[in-house]
């Protein structure tokens, strides 16, 4: 399989997972502010990264699952980004699907450019690294914030949304080809 294959059947996993869970809560993270949600990608990554160093674990997500969580959690981020927040807390399926299209969309074209110009270096990434980078982007996320959503040289808070959905697509591939 090519990257973009490999790319769109990992996506296509979690995209099921997100829209089943749609279905059975609505859009209850329709209430998460940015903050929020950028604990929860901590909260998973963090787990992994206590996984990794502990070398066991005693619930029953693995490993693969939370880097499938931090997917969603970065792709409701990006939305909530750009949803008003007079917007319904409700929202359909339908508009759900569309969203989620759209930001993955993005994300995708993001990681085809870096990979033109990295050359696909993430292959020879180990899945530590793609916790401690999102876990630094989270941070990264929280600083712009106590700072009022305002940056002096750096890219926004969708900049980092996009780039930690992309190190979870990294990680889910590689975990796929058994080289994780």
């Amino acid at each position: 399989m090519t990257t973009n294959e490999q790319y769109d059947a990992v996506v296509a996993g979690c995209e099921s997972t997100f829209l089943k869970k749609t279905t059975d809560y609505g859009t209850s993270w329709r209430v998460y502010r940015t903050i929020s949600v950028a604990d929860q990608i901590y909260i998973k990554a963090k787990r992994i990264r206590t996984i990794q160093e502990k070398k066991m674990q005693k619930i029953g997500d693995d490993i693969k699952s939370e880097f499938q969580g931090i997917l969603n959690y970065a792709v409701i981020g990006l939305v909530q980004l750009d949803i008003n927040n007079d917007e319904p807390e409700q929202l359909p399926v339908a508009d759900v699907e569309r969203f989620y299209g759209e930001k993955i969309a993005a994300a995708k074209q993001l990681m085809q450019d870096k990979n033109h110009d990295y050359g696909e270096a993430w292959r020879e990434m180990s899945q530590e690294s793609f916790v401690d980078l999102s876990l630094a982007k989270v941070l990264r996320i929280k600083q712009i914030l106590s700072n009022e959503g305002k940056t002096i040289a750096s890219e926004g808070i969708d900049a980092n949304y996009f780039d930690i959905l992309n190190y979870a697509v990294f990680a889910l591939i590689l975990i796929s080809e058994g080289k994780h």
